[in-house]
């Protein structure tokens, strides 16, 4: 995306641009901003992070997923399964990955976007089995958890510690990062859609103060809006993320199978009702953490 906006920018303004990225887990990044880190914009993985941002510093208005189509977010994933060539644990769906002996590669939901996107999921498909409720629901979290390995600090350290270091029978990943594992390291993995998972949304946002204090705001809407331009929408479905666009989804229909996609609103009413419930100091995933490392 940076190479071909700044190609793009340059035709129309003259203007070259100089790009300073910072990447890692959501939540870090979204600290980073609040302690000082100026970005001009901020993409993430959950708009909740990006309302914090909003919130602590009123850099940007607390409506700023009015500001953009698709509330903000050009491009959608969801959470699959990335398994080793052959599936040797014969994984399809949720209930095989608590089966006796699979590890599990997750990021920390408490710094990871992508972590608990993989937790929502999970707690979803539980929910949806015959007789499903929230008591299910976390007792089936629990157990995911109780077959984690290791739990870094983002998803692509996640997706490190599976696909580099070799530990794991299944990382719970974001799509785009499970085909560019399989693409990065040919004939060593194979991507297992489940039946039912979540409609990953992550947001973009210009962090507006920032931008204007530094005279980039022309180029900080500029760069967001060229994310929904046609241009942008290739570039986002060749690299593995589902576009929002009708057609270039089409286009690329044999590479994202169809599954059965719930949504953080209808589901469990929210970011804010699940970042509290869930996540924050003292919430379920604290509980079944801790419930877990006790024994009880």
């Amino acid at each position: 995306v940076n190479k071909d906006f700044s190609k793009y920018w340059e035709s129309r303004t003259g203007q070259k641009i100089n790009f300073k990225q910072s990447h890692g887990g959501s939540g870090k990044q979204a600290r980073a901003v609040i302690d000082g880190l100026d970005a001009d914009v901020v993409t993430l993985a959950l708009s909740a992070d990006i309302d914090v941002i909003a919130e602590k510093t009123r850099q940007l208005p607390a409506d700023w997923q009015k500001k953009l189509p698709h509330n903000s977010t050009p491009y959608t994933s969801t959470i699959v399964f990335l398994v080793r060539k052959g599936n040797p644990k014969h994984i399809k769906d949720w209930n095989d990955l608590v089966k006796p002996g699979v590890d599990i590669i997750t990021p920390n939901p408490k710094t990871s976007g992508g972590a608990r996107w993989n937790y929502l999921a999970a707690w979803a498909w539980a929910k949806h089995q015959p007789n499903g409720n929230d008591k299910t629901a976390r007792d089936f979290v629990a157990k995911i958890y109780q077959h984690t390995k290791v739990l870094d600090s983002g998803a692509r350290g996640a997706t490190t510690t599976f696909a580099e270091r070799g530990i794991g029978d299944v990382l719970l990943a974001w799509e785009n990062e499970a085909f560019l594992a399989v693409r990065e390291q040919p004939g060593k993995f194979e991507i297992v859609t489940p039946s039912l998972s979540i409609l990953a949304e992550p947001p973009v946002a210009v962090v507006e103060k920032n931008a204007e204090k530094k005279g980039n705001l022309q180029i900080a809407r500029g760069y967001l809006n060229y994310l929904y331009s046609p241009a942008g929408q290739e570039i986002a479905a060749r690299n593995f993320y589902r576009p929002r666009n009708a057609g270039t989804l089409k286009k690329y229909s044999n590479v994202f199978k169809p599954l059965k996609l719930i949504t953080i609103d209808k589901e469990f009413g929210g970011w804010t009702k699940v970042q509290k419930t869930h996540f924050d100091n003292g919430g379920i995933f604290d509980q079944i953490v801790k419930t877990n490392s006790t024994g009880k």
